[in-house]
């Protein structure tokens, strides 16, 4: 991986957090990078992300102290997931991996390929999402 690659994936992650980058952007940029995915792991607080050969970069997430629930609740995940599609003034993605959590997400992976996202459950329940046409 390269320089400018680990430096893409720096920016997107703090392009979320910051408000700075949407999702759409987020994605676009990473494909021109010439990553294939990405996974979001809450409970070691990481996003790593993946170029096609399986290099990959993994990033710390910022600090959150919300448990993750047992029950995994694929509606709720769904709603949140609506919230940051529609990117409103009062969202963030703080918020949302908040929100998320409270549904029982311990993570999600986004493969560009696959055009979608899959959210999972500490049981190993899953929601998946695909990309908006």
């Amino acid at each position: 991986m390269n320089a400018q690659q680990m430096d893409m994936a720096r920016k997107c992650l703090n392009g979320a957090y910051d408000k700075t980058m949407d999702f759409p952007g987020i994605v676009m940029a990473l494909i021109e990078a010439g990553f294939e995915s990405y996974t979001v792991d809450f409970r070691n607080r990481t996003t790593t992300y993946f170029l096609p050969d399986g290099e990959s970069l993994a990033l710390e997430n910022r600090p959150s102290q919300e448990p993750i629930a047992a029950a995994f609740d694929p509606a709720g995940i769904a709603t949140q997931i609506r919230w940051a599609q529609q990117n409103p003034a009062d969202y963030t993605y703080a918020a949302f991996c908040r929100h998320v959590k409270a549904a029982g997400c311990a993570g999600y992976m986004v493969s560009f390929p696959g055009r979608r996202a899959v959210y999972y459950g500490r049981t190993a329940e899953i929601h998946a999402e695909h990309f908006p046409d």
